[in-house]
């Protein structure tokens, strides 16, 4: 059968400050013989927003509709982290915001690339806690765009999903708490 190595890490976001893609890759350390089991896919891409150009300079822009991606996304960018111009001190840590989902587009439940699939669970009437954190925090706001800071809880929200332009909907705010408790499948980050 064919035998293929480990992903590579997650590549850095191809475009900065839009929303865009990043990619990873394994290669195949032993072509299938005889008939063997055929490779698995090589390539894998997800969505991803980054905040800051590769001289590491503020994008400087507002985005309208809130941009989320799976929480997941949060642990990679916490890897990089390092050379972050971000202080570590806790009061910007970060922040959650717990939505209602009111609507979504039919292109959220038929999404099904493999670092992707977290669109299957996005579904109207359940509510959803997005994590803000740095760098999708604006440097003198200390908030993200589109988390609702002064919407009432009867204003309709947009959001898009990073990585599927075509999954997208509303929600409306229930309440920003310090840390979030949703469940995995209902937790998402801002990008």
């Amino acid at each position: 059968p064919c035998v293929v190595g480990e992903w590579s890490h997650w590549s850095g976001c191809a475009e900065q400050c839009q929303p865009h893609l990043r990619i990873r890759r394994r290669y195949v350390q032993q072509e299938p013989k005889n008939g063997g089991e055929p490779c698995p896919a090589l390539e894998e891409k997800a969505g991803c927003l980054e905040y800051l150009t590769y001289q590491g300079e503020d994008c400087g822009h507002e985005h309208v509709p809130a941009f989320i991606t799976t929480s997941e996304y949060g642990k990679e960018r916490k890897r990089r982290a390092a050379s972050s111009p971000w202080p570590s001190d806790k009061d910007k840590a970060g922040y959650c915001v717990e939505f209602k989902t009111e609507s979504l587009t039919p292109h959220c439940a038929l999404e099904n690339r493999p670092y992707a699939r977290w669109m299957q669970y996005l579904r109207e009437g359940h509510t959803v806690c997005v994590t803000c954190q740095p760098p999708a925090m604006n440097t003198d706001t200390h908030r993200c765009s589109g988390d609702g800071h002064n919407a009432d809880g009867g204003k309709i929200l947009h959001w898009e999903a990073v990585g599927n332009s075509q999954c997208q909907g509303t929600w409306r705010k229930i309440r920003q708490l310090e840390h979030c408790s949703c469940p995995l499948v209902h937790s998402f980050i801002f990008t």
